[in-house]
């Protein structure tokens, strides 16, 4: 996967964060005509909103785990993990907007952070590691040849 495809993962997670919960009556406009537009009208009701939060916001922590060692570890995991409890913890059982926000930017930090390259580990070489019949030389501590 590319570090662009590992970022995007996240993006549902934060878009469906970022959906009103039918409080708002000006809101709802603007939700119905984008769930109906994606051809999703029965998700306009709030009982629905939760569940598919928590989905999401699943996706986008196990896309962060996934070949975690390989990449970051685990930090990326368990800081998308974090983000996802303050998403969920501030937008229905606070209600408060900076919360959501909050979660949303450390789950965005996240992706970021697990979508950079990883830095190449070098491992030094032993004499005897080093095929000579090829060609090479190796040099010791020294500057010797081997």
């Amino acid at each position: 996967m590319t570090a662009l495809k590992r970022t995007l993962v996240a993006l549902p997670g934060v878009g469906v964060s970022l959906l009103p919960k039918l409080m708002c009556p000006a809101c709802w406009p603007a939700y119905a005509g984008t769930v109906s537009a994606l051809g999703l009208g029965f998700l306009i009701s709030a009982k629905y909103l939760l569940p598919l939060t928590v989905a999401f916001l699943a996706i986008s922590a196990l896309a962060l785990g996934f070949r975690a060692p390989r990449r970051h570890g685990y930090g990326p995991f368990w800081t998308g993990v974090a983000a996802a409890a303050v998403i969920l913890t501030g937008k229905f059982y606070f209600d408060a907007t900076q919360a959501t926000y909050a979660g949303i930017g450390l789950l965005v930090a996240a992706s970021v952070w697990n979508s950079g390259p990883r830095r190449a580990v070098t491992i030094p070489l032993c004499s005897a590691c080093v095929p000579t019949e090829a060609g090479f030389t190796h040099r010791n501590a020294q500057g010797e040849k081997v």
